[in-house]
């Protein structure tokens, strides 16, 4: 699986916040943004179902 890197715009306070909450959970921030990414697609798979993509076929 590729790692893909992603921007985030986000307010001071709340990346303060953030660093406070990963830091009580012995993460880094980046670490605790996938957590909770984890946390939400899990909460929509068991409401929705499970999210499937069609396999892309290779180039040749």
């Amino acid at each position: 699986m590729a790692i893909k890197n992603l921007s985030l715009r986000i307010d001071s306070d709340m990346l303060d916040k953030l660093h406070v909450v990963a830091d009580y959970e012995a993460r880094s921030a980046n670490g605790q943004i996938l957590v909770l990414i984890r946390e939400c697609i899990e909460k929509y798979e068991a409401k929705y179902g499970e999210i499937v993509f069609e396999k892309k076929k290779k180039d040749k």
